[in-house]
């Protein structure tokens, strides 16, 4: 399974949408519901599937969705 469909899953799950579609260049003003509970529970989800640890508050930094698996694709997941 790549980091995309991976990632895509996680979202699925904490936005609970079996539909949802990720694309590289999807913020978070793209996708309804995306408040400060499922910020962290996104943050914890991607953190337990990936083994990675986000420092601070690195995960809002990331400007889209392609952000994101470039840093999944650079911690060798």
């Amino acid at each position: 399974m790549t980091i995309h469909n991976r990632l895509e899953q996680v979202f699925r799950e904490v936005f609970d949408d079996e539909n949802l579609l990720l694309t590289d260049v999807m913020t978070a003003n793209d996708l309804v519901g995306w408040d400060s509970v499922a910020h962290i529970n996104l943050m914890f989800s991607i953190e337990q599937t990936f083994g990675v640890q986000f420092t601070g508050n690195q995960l809002a930094e990331f400007t889209n969705i392609g952000e994101i698996k470039h840093f999944l694709e650079s911690q060798a997941c």
